[in-house]
């Protein structure tokens, strides 16, 4: 049985809270069902957004980037995944290190 998406949104936060990464929501999608767009900010002008992909071979679920680069680029990417897919959840995770927890267990 899956986790439905606010559950993992909210288990996520409380991850990168206790290592005191700072992270906030910043569209709320489907309680349910939404798929997640993590925005990992580093705080200099650049960004990389991730999503969560389904390998056919493998099984496995992983994140893999989805765009990266210029801050606004990134952004304008968002905005667009968005327009896609009303139900879709973004969360900004703001890390200098570059820290965003997602190759931890549990969270692919």
């Amino acid at each position: 049985m899956r986790l439905t998406a606010e559950i993992w949104v909210s288990a996520y936060l409380t991850r990168l809270r206790q290592v005191e990464i700072p992270a906030f929501v910043v569209k709320r999608g489907d309680a349910t069902a939404g798929a997640a767009l993590i925005k990992l900010n580093t705080l200099d002008g650049n960004a990389c957004c991730f999503q969560r992909s389904f390998d056919l071979m493998t099984g496995e679920r992983k994140w893999i980037v989805l765009v990266e680069g210029d801050e606004a680029l990134v952004d304008q990417s968002v905005a667009k995944q968005c327009g896609f897919d009303p139900d879709l959840w973004v969360i900004e995770v703001e890390d200098k290190k570059g820290r965003h927890l997602l190759d931890e267990d549990g969270l692919a």
